[in-house]
């Protein structure tokens, strides 16, 4: 949301949009936080309409705020201003949605923007495949959940690597997991073969910066819209969070993991990622403006 000191104060400020990109309203992009796919329609009015009837009091209050204390009025039914100066969003442009109009110029994407400042971890795990279970910090406090999907892989072939969030002394992990409350993730990422994840824009974008098949599990705001992104474009598998079958999750695994089609079509998505690294791309256009 938009804080009005910044656009009262006349100086230059950047607007970074760390969500998926549906947050930036087109009329051929799905509507933000809906989980609804690109290529069907159906239901996006809908939506879209509850959406203006659900937030217009409060939008209408805010945007008051904003005008009192020297800010422009906001915008139809946002509640942050864009920058004039500079305007950052980071997902890959292979999956980026197509648009019926473009973004101004004053809008970049990143791709994504991978911090290098983890510690470092060495992974120790036999024969089989290594994942990733990450629910973030939010949905990894969930304890029911996360002991759902423990016991599920417990049974698997494959070892896991398991991100247990502030819960972490309930969470009683397998023989073969491996797991603490805070883990290095973009020191783990590059490690595994598969990453179970909430869907949240970081796990997501960094995932693929590494060229990783996602199941992903979606809890709330934009992760439902990363979880369809990534399922339609055959980058991963979506799953119903609270209601899918432990068999569900463990074939959904394995068939990601034996897809050789995806892994080379991830590994070129990696490369292009990779050799464009969103850090610089930010670094660079925040001191161009400076």
């Amino acid at each position: 949301m938009s804080f009005p000191a910044l656009s009262a104060s006349g100086r230059p400020w950047v607007r970074i949009a760390s969500c998926n990109p549906a947050e930036l309203k087109d009329a051929d992009v799905p509507p933000a936080f809906s989980g609804y796919p690109a290529a069907d329609r159906a239901g996006w009015a809908e939506y879209r309409d509850e959406y203006r009837r659900a937030h217009s009091d409060l939008h209408g209050s805010f945007s008051e705020f904003c005008v009192a204390r020297g800010a422009p009025p906001l915008p139809g039914v946002e509640f942050i201003h864009e920058s004039p100066w500079l305007n950052l969003y980071l997902y890959p442009p292979a999956i980026d949605y197509p648009r019926a109009r473009p973004l101004a110029p004053t809008w970049h994407n990143l791709g994504a923007s991978v911090r290098a400042t983890d510690g470092a971890w060495e992974a120790d795990h036999g024969d089989g495949s290594l994942l990733y279970l990450s629910l973030g910090s939010l949905g990894s406090g969930d304890v029911e959940l996360m002991c759902r999907l423990v016991d599920s892989l417990a049974g698997s072939r494959h070892c896991v690597i398991v991100s247990k969030g502030p819960q972490h002394d309930q969470i009683t992990l397998a023989d073969n997991m491996t797991g603490a409350e805070f883990l290095p993730q973009t020191s783990i990422l590059p490690q595994v073969d598969l990453v179970i994840t909430h869907g949240g824009n970081n796990t997501v974008t960094e995932a693929l910066y590494f060229g990783k098949p996602m199941v992903v599990l979606p809890l709330f705001w934009d992760q439902y819209d990363n979880a369809q992104r990534i399922d339609e474009c055959g980058l991963g598998a979506r799953l119903d969070t609270y209601a899918h079958e432990p068999d569900e999750l463990l074939g959904a695994v394995d068939r990601l993991l034996a897809d050789d089609a995806l892994a080379g079509r991830l590994a070129t998505l990696s490369a292009n990622l990779q050799a464009a690294p969103g850090t610089v791309r930010a670094a660079d256009l925040i001191e161009q403006l400076a």
